[in-house]
C-alpha cells in the first residue's frame, strides 16, 4: 500500500489483482447485472488509483477501503433517477434485456442463481449475515442488532461467509 501511495504502478496493479475478484464480487451482489458490476468494479478502482494518497495506511487490510468506495458507488447508481427509471418501468427493463441479447440474458440469470445458490449452501448464521449485509444493504451496526451480536462479532462472521462464498463460487464467476 505504501508503495503504491508514493506512485508504485506496479504495487497499484497487485492490489488490483488481489481485491478485484472481492470487490466484483459485492458489487454483482448488490447490482445483479454483470455488466454493471464491471463498470462499478472499474469505477472503484479508478477512484481508489485517484484517492490513494489521501488514504491514511494504518497496516491494515486495504480491502475494506475498496469495498466501501463500490458500495459508495452502488448507493450512487441506486439514488440516480436513471436507476428508478429502470426499477419502476417494466418496458423500459424488457427493452433493455432484449437489447442485451438472449445470450446476455441467460448468462445474467445464470450467474445469479449461482450465486444464490452459493448463499444457500452457507451456514444459517453466515446465510443471514450475507442476505442482511449485501442483499438488503444494512450496515454492520443493523445487522448486528438485528442479529443480537456485536458489530464485531457481525464483521467477523461477514468475513468468514465472504471467504466461504469465494471457495463455493463456481471457477468461470471468479
Amino acid at each position: 500500500m505504501r508503495a503504491a501511495q508514493e506512485g508504485d504502478t506496479v504495487a497499484f496493479g497487485k492490489l488490483y489483482d488481489r481485491y478485484v475478484d472481492i470487490v466484483f464480487r459485492y458489487v454483482l451482489f448488490r447490482v445483479g447485472d454483470r455488466e454493471l458490476a464491471e463498470d462499478v468494479t472499474s469505477e472503484t478502482f479508478l477512484r481508489a488509483l485517484r484517492r490513494i494518497t489521501s488514504v491514511t495506511y494504518q497496516g491494515r487490510d486495504v480491502g475494506a477501503w475498496f469495498v466501501t468506495i463500490a458500495r459508495n458507488l452502488v448507493l450512487d447508481h441506486v439514488k440516480s433517477s436513471r436507476f428508478r427509471l429502470e426499477v419502476t418501468t417494466g418496458e423500459i427493463r424488457d427493452s433493455e434485456r432484449v437489447e442485451a441479447g438472449p445470450e446476455q440474458q441467460v448468462m445474467t440469470k445464470a450467474t445469479r442463481e449461482a450465486l444464490l445458490g452459493c448463499v444457500d449452501q452457507l451456514g444459517d448464521d453466515q446465510r443471514e449475515c450475507i442476505v442482511l449485509r449485501f442483499l438488503q444493504g444494512l450496515s454492520v451496526a443493523e445487522t448486528a442488532a438485528i442479529m443480537n451480536r456485536n458489530e464485531g462479532a457481525v464483521k467477523a462472521l461477514q468475513h468468514r461467509a465472504v471467504r466461504r462464498l469465494a471457495q463455493l463460487l463456481p471457477t468461470e464467476l471468479r
